[in-house]
């Protein structure tokens, strides 16, 4: 007889539907909670049944614990899965569950607590005999010890959140000049995420692997670990990339590793899912980072070459089953690669974005997995991450798998809000990943600069096709209304459409060479000409033959707005053919707007203050993270629009600056 019947997901997104799947595949009846932002998201949709929690704010939602115990009291769940993120590190949520009487699928309150502080952690991680990097986790977190420790360490260091992840309260210092400004802006990320203003040192390892071991756990003293991921591909210290295996890793690396993370749990008395994070050097050393209580982001590559269902595994253990392989029994095969899907632009210093789907359409393929949230229509908005899917490929090898997922990229549609598809591809194509060699430092250190991360201009057959899917509406439009299909009173003449793309316009010339149900074209763009022939279009895929060459395209056209799967992930051009001259040039240089939907953290300015060029003017929060907007030019401040709390949306004016010489 199990412990429970029904599992209520205290979580939303990928890592829900996720939960779900495995959880119905075993039988469970599973139960979504949901913001009011969130009423119509896929996780809703799959669960059995679902209930509103709060508003779209995650403080007054998915972070309220008494509103997830009430949901599942009300529809009977008793047992919780947390996912990962928002309650699935918390103490007293699990504490909360325990008293309720509900089963929490993951560690005991004790572990959790324990190893939620990296402070605390990395104390029991000291006593426990597991290698460490020399730094700072006393109580005192004044700035005075904390500068005095920073001297003792030595620099680069790290800064870090003690009860942070993801990146979340991490800076890198470099000199003892950058530590107070460092130290301020970590405490406050830190406080807004985690409710915890607690700050750890260590000591900067220069050009590290991040490897981490999965660990599980049972209610019986067993604990194995399933091999290891390596996910040092980073940008602001959030992982990117992930693999598994490590591509240099060897079984006595892999024994020394595996054997140290299982002492670690076993100091806690681990039960469930864990993760134990380390720091490996170009020597083969390698230092706890910290332990993460729960089912990791990364969890599938484990998955696809281990062959076992770890959410399986946390549901049944939570049961109280013993673990399902002992530790000569677990094997790995082949080669699996993950990339995070994320709304943010790439080529503006990957500035998190929001948006609708207007259209998700991933191709699925042999040894092609994607785990996602997504339903066509709904908003991403600025209250949660900016992670919206996950895609994972495995194969026999690590090129084949690599491969696999260079085209999976490439070939995801998804069209409506920007994302870093193109980004990901260049990561995955680049010789020094393809070789294996990437560390922590790799895309600090070969895409600071890189050309492919600046803003791409649409190419010329991009535009000739833009332009010929909206002569056909156009022509279509006309005919519904007149019976004229492409009537015009000048015969012969050229179609002009006038495209914007961000702030750049583009003209193309559209002769038309044939009419009918598939007609031709000449587009002429610049000194470029290209032959069209627009075979088929339903509104979602476009089938054309441009200069010989057939291809099939992803769109979505509303109004003079087009959205089209190009070279670069999603593209979006405007039709400005027939606005006024002007319309769009009015808006001055020194106009700070809001990149995206948020709330203004602070106001640095007041107005009548003279500012320089790159000054900060208003620090925004959205998606769980800080974005300073700074002024675009030497000026005076003018008119400033909004001030601190408040909610602003994407493309409002903030402050108004008037540039001024000297």
């Amino acid at each position: 007889m199990p412990a429970f019947n029904k599992i209520l997901i205290a979580n939303r997104g990928e890592i829900a539907c996720r939960v779900m799947r495995t959880a119905r595949d075993l039988g469970y009846r599973t139960v979504a909670v949901y913001s009011e932002a969130d009423a119509n998201a896929r996780h809703v949709q799959l669960a059995d049944e679902a209930v509103c929690i709060g508003p779209a704010q995650v403080n007054q939602s998915y972070l309220v614990i008494d509103n997830i115990i009430a949901a599942a009291k009300k529809t009977g769940a008793d047992a919780i899965h947390p996912g990962y993120g928002f309650l699935s590190e918390n103490a007293d949520f699990a504490r909360a569950c325990e008293a309720a009487g509900i089963v929490f699928i993951g560690p005991t309150v004790e572990a959790i607590h324990l190893m939620g502080s990296k402070r605390l952690s990395k104390i029991a991680m000291l006593e426990a005999g597991v290698p460490c990097i020399p730094g700072y986790e006393g109580a005192d977190q004044d700035d005075e010890t904390l500068i005095r420790e920073a001297e003792r360490i030595g620099y680069p260091l790290m800064i870090k959140a003690s009860a942070g992840g993801g990146g979340r309260g991490m800076r890198l210092v470099q000199r003892a000049e950058e530590l107070v400004a460092q130290l301020r802006t970590a405490r406050s990320e830190a406080q807004n995420a985690f409710g915890s203003g607690e700050l750890i040192l260590e000591k900067a390892v220069i050009q590290p692997r991040h490897v981490e071991i999965q660990v599980f756990g049972d209610q019986h003293g067993n604990i194995v670990y399933l091999g290891e991921r390596d996910c040092s591909v980073q940008r602001r210290h959030q992982k990117v990339i992930e693999e598994a295996p490590c591509p240099v890793m060897t079984p006595e690396l892999r024994r020394a590793m595996g054997e140290a993370a299982v002492k670690a749990a076993a100091a806690v008395n681990y039960v469930g899912a864990g993760t134990v994070e380390f720091l490996l050097d170009a020597s083969g050393a390698f230092y706890f980072l910290e332990m993460n209580t729960r089912l990791q982001v990364e969890h599938p590559v484990t998955e696809l070459v281990t062959g076992q269902d770890l959410v399986a595994w946390q549901i049944r253990v939570a049961a109280g089953q013993p673990l399902p392989l002992k530790q000569e029994d677990i094997h790995i095969d082949g080669h699996a690669i993950e990339v995070r899907l994320y709304a943010e632009d790439a080529a503006s210093n990957f500035l998190p974005q929001t948006g609708q789907v207007l259209r998700w359409e991933p191709e699925l393929f042999d040894g092609i997995r994607i785990d996602h949230g997504l339903v066509e229509g709904q908003p991403v908005t600025p209250f949660y991450d900016p992670m919206l899917a996950k895609l994972i490929a495995y194969g026999a090898t690590r090129d084949e798998a690599r491969r696999k997922l260079i085209r999976a990229v490439e070939d995801c549609v998804l069209l409506g809000v920007k994302a870093n598809q193109r980004f990901l591809a260049n990561l995955l194509a680049h010789p020094v990943f393809a070789e294996g060699g990437a560390t922590t430092a790799f895309i600090a250190e070969h895409f600071a600069a890189d050309p492919s991360l600046a803003p791409q201009p649409p190419r010329a057959a991009e535009l000739a096709v833009a332009a010929a899917l909206l002569y056909q509406a156009s022509a279509l439009a006309s005919a519904h209304q007149h019976g004229l299909a492409g009537w015009r009173n000048v015969e012969n003449a050229p179609w002009r459409f006038t495209l914007r793309h961000g702030e750049q316009k583009h003209v193309v010339a559209l002769e038309v060479t044939a009419s009918g149900d598939q007609p031709g074209f000449t587009a002429r763009i610049g000194e470029t000409s290209l032959e069209l022939v627009l075979l088929a279009s339903d509104g979602r895929w476009a089938t054309l033959q441009i200069d010989g060459v057939r291809r099939r395209l992803a769109y979505h056209l509303d109004g003079q707005r087009l959205w089209l799967h190009g070279h670069a992930g999603n593209l979006e051009l405007l039709d400005v053919t027939h606005e006024p001259a002007g319309a769009q040039d009015a808006a001055s240089s020194g106009t700070v707007k809001a990149p995206m939907d948020g709330a203004i953290v602070d106001v640095l300015v007041a107005e009548g203050d003279r500012v320089a060029k790159g000054q900060l003017l208003v620090v925004l929060e959205a998606m769980k993270m800080e974005h300073p907007l700074k002024a675009g030019v030497d000026g005076i401040v003018r008119r400033i629009q909004t001030s601190k709390g408040d909610q602003v949306k994407s493309r409002q004016v903030l402050v108004e600056v008037e540039a001024a010489e000297g």
